[in-house]
């Protein structure tokens, strides 16, 4: 039965879930033309949008127009809008963004047994390429390797990436499940692995044998999620400038806004921003980051593709 604080249009807003950062930095650090924030969430208004009567979790809304002021500040002009659980199967909301997103924006999916063909279609010509499965408990029940096949089945010839959201010691248990799946697979959040583990940790090692694969790409959104430091989560980012370094060719970065179920308060998305100075210091690997990566994966406007030559790591 759904509990009864996550009824409604207007229900309390559940515990993890803080309002955005009230006042995020302008960054020091100027981002090329065409970056892009490749995972946030628009949310509600729950007047207008309302969130899925079984969802796990009621968050504070986050409508398009916050969301693309957060970006003007931030100096980002791309942006792939990612279906958050608690709108369930329900894409109203996706739709409409990517409707009235002048071609800057891209879209992730969930979907579900009971979607259609047609849905699906719809939702490509808005502008979504890719599909996400969520294997964390507080979500859903993970799906069966049925489930999957059938989402894969029902999105069969458009091209889509399966975007993964699982837990650090995970990657390992999945290993063989992701490179059985077709075309190209997003591992959200770094993982989400757990730093404790140190390097040599069977999620990371994991990690690296997939993306020596070639098919795998891992979005280096989350760092909030995963430090053991705090603020600037120098543990997580320095994680992250080795995934980098490892892969250049297939890392994407994202705010992860507007931070829903987390264990503190919001980070501030500019001192994200500035944090992308470290995580990739070399001007080459920040431009395929930012610009040439995303609009690869997501397919942006192939006007801004720019390749840019990184040497013999480049790995296909």
């Amino acid at each position: 039965m759904t509990e009864p604080a996550l009824q409604g249009a207007q229900s309390a807003v559940s515990p993890g879930c803080p309002p955005p950062h009230p006042a995020p930095r302008t960054p020091s650090l100027v981002l090329p033309p065409d970056s892009c924030d490749a995972h946030c969430h628009i949310l509600g208004p729950a007047d207008v949008f309302p969130y899925a009567p079984d969802r796990t979790f009621t968050p504070v809304d986050a409508p398009k127009k916050q969301v693309h002021a957060l970006h003007a500040h931030l100096g980002i002009t791309r942006a792939v809008i990612v279906q958050s659980s608690c709108h369930g199967h329900d894409h109203s909301v996706l739709l409409d963004a990517l409707r009235s997103g002048d071609g800057r924006l891209r879209g992730v999916a969930l979907i579900g047994e009971t979607t259609t063909r047609a849905e699906v279609e719809e939702l490509h010509r808005a502008g979504v390429r890719a599909f996400r499965l969520n294997f964390l408990p507080h979500l859903r029940t993970p799906p069966s390797r049925a489930e999957i096949d059938s989402v894969l089945e029902l999105v069969d010839g458009l091209g889509w990436a399966v975007q993964l959201h699982v837990r650090g010691e995970e990657i390992a248990v999945l290993e063989a499940l992701v490179r059985a799946l077709p075309g190209r697979t997003v591992i959200d959040h770094i993982g989400r692995v757990d730093l404790a583990a140190g390097r040599d940790d069977p999620a990371l090692r994991s990690l690296r044998a997939l993306l020596d694969g070639g098919e795998v790409w891992v979005k280096l959104s989350g760092v909030d999620r995963i430090s053991r430091q705090g603020p600037p989560y120098a543990d997580a980012v320095a994680l992250a400038a080795s995934l980098v370094e490892y892969a250049p060719e297939r890392v994407v970065w994202g705010t992860d806004y507007p931070h829903v179920n987390i264990a503190s308060d919001a980070p501030d998305d500019g001192l994200l921003v500035d944090l992308v100075e470290s995580i990739a210091p070399d001007p080459a690997h920040l431009h395929r980051l930012m610009v040439d990566n995303p609009a690869e994966l997501y397919d942006f406007p192939s006007t801004a593709l720019r390749r840019t030559s990184v040497g013999s790591s480049d790995r296909k």
